[in-house]
């Protein structure tokens, strides 16, 4: 009985994806940016999910459900977690975390289980592109309007919308706009090819305007590895254009809308970063404390603040040391092992969403490499596991 409105619970968590930045002005920490949402929304958007993760939990139990082949590996991530956290500077911090994560765990498990039940997987898509659309509208306008007046001072012009960063909202169009792609190429019903044709224009605007040097060579390694794998000829010559235009890109407009002092923090943040992994090397100093230590190992006249590594495999070595570490990157070297798997037995449909979702999620990775962007890992990464693996086996799902 509680798996009859699994759709809409799934529908709602990825509708409200965009949203998800503004749960860090709940904190307590300074926020390195501006968020839209009055703390009253951001409480009540907090109580759904909430809702959502017991209404998940609860149907999940009602089940006889197998976990799924990647939970292991996520719950061994989740106790490296528990342990950095425990063992850490700030309990506090890491409980937050740990919670943080927990909630994506469900999530993913949900999609897992309930992707091939009858209309789950198009209210899933349905619901990603629609809410995409109207964030990456959202954030187009408030750029040409200037307005909220703070946001767009404070991000040099960049669009951001109901982000906090740019770059977060560029991390979280590197996955939308292939699987937009993909949905527009196999959808079996106009609506949703609406929506993907939507979502791509209007994507592909406010991605442009992001202005996120990370985020544009993360994009273009994700698109030239889906011409590579769905172009019948000359894949290398095009995937290699792709990544000469994004390069020249990037050297052309390296400092456009940016502040140019900001070149060099990275720097300085990732020696910091080795500082801590020197110290910590096992365990880390505990999930979320980055910022909190940072200020104790930090060289003379480097960047006074810092939130992460700005770079996802320094911050894991900092934060949860050679434990979080291995447990990260064989969580991934396990999906990518079933993916590839899957991928062998899929047909067409199936393969084309499943390689959009793959390539959406490399891009991240490469944004990574020199950034942290939260709500890629905790609201993409976790979920879109499961929507890579699930769409490779059942593609559209049952109708």
């Amino acid at each position: 009985m509680l798996k009859k409105q699994i759709g809409p619970a799934l529908g709602i968590t990825f509708f409200v994806l965009p949203l998800f930045p503004s749960f860090i002005t709940l904190t307590g920490a300074s926020v390195p940016g501006i968020s839209l949402l009055p703390k009253s929304v951001t409480l009540l958007l907090l109580g759904v999910v909430f809702l959502a993760v017991v209404y998940g939990i609860a149907t999940l139990c009602s089940e006889a459900w197998h976990p799924g082949p990647l939970f292991g590996p996520l719950l061994w991530w989740l106790g490296a977690a528990i342990v950095s956290a425990l063992l850490g500077f700030d309990p506090a911090a890491g409980a937050l975390f740990i919670a943080i994560f927990a909630f994506g765990v469900v999530w993913h498990a949900g999609v897992m289980r309930f992707y091939n039940e009858p209309g789950v997987a198009r209210i899933i898509f349905g619901s990603f592109l629609l809410s995409g659309a109207l964030a990456a509208g959202a954030a187009i306008a408030m750029v040409l309007a200037k307005w909220p007046v703070a946001q767009y001072t404070f991000q040099h012009g960049r669009a951001t919308g109901t982000f906090i960063l740019p770059g977060e909202l560029a991390g979280y169009l590197i996955i939308y706009l292939p699987v937009a792609f993909a949905v527009l190429r196999t959808a079996p019903t106009k609506l949703l090819r609406g929506l993907a044709s939507a979502g791509l224009l209007l994507g592909s605007i406010a991605f442009l305007m992001t202005v996120s040097r990370a985020g544009w060579i993360g994009m273009a390694v994700g698109v030239a590895f889906l011409a590579v794998v769905i172009r019948q000829r000359a894949r290398l010559r095009t995937a290699a254009s792709i990544l000469i235009v994004a390069g020249a890109a990037v050297l052309l407009f390296f400092n456009a809308r940016h502040n140019p002092s900001e070149n060099y923090t990275r720097i300085s943040i990732w020696q910091a970063a080795v500082e801590m992994i020197e110290r910590f090397p096992l365990t880390g100093v505990g999930p979320f404390d980055f910022a909190r230590v940072y200020a104790l190992v930090r060289l003379p006249g480097g960047e006074a603040s810092a939130f992460h590594a700005h770079s996802f495999l320094l911050t894991v070595a900092a934060e949860t040391g050679l434990l979080g570490l291995v447990a990260v990157l064989y969580t991934w070297w396990r999906f990518i092992v079933l993916l590839h798997q899957r991928l062998l037995a899929a047909g067409t449909p199936a393969r084309s969403l499943a390689l959009a979702v793959a390539a959406g999620l490399l891009g991240t990775w490469v944004q990574g490499l020199i950034d942290t962007v939260s709500v890629v890992i905790f609201g993409l990464w976790l979920p879109f596991l499961a929507v890579a693996l699930s769409s490779a086996q059942y593609g559209w799902g049952e109708a």
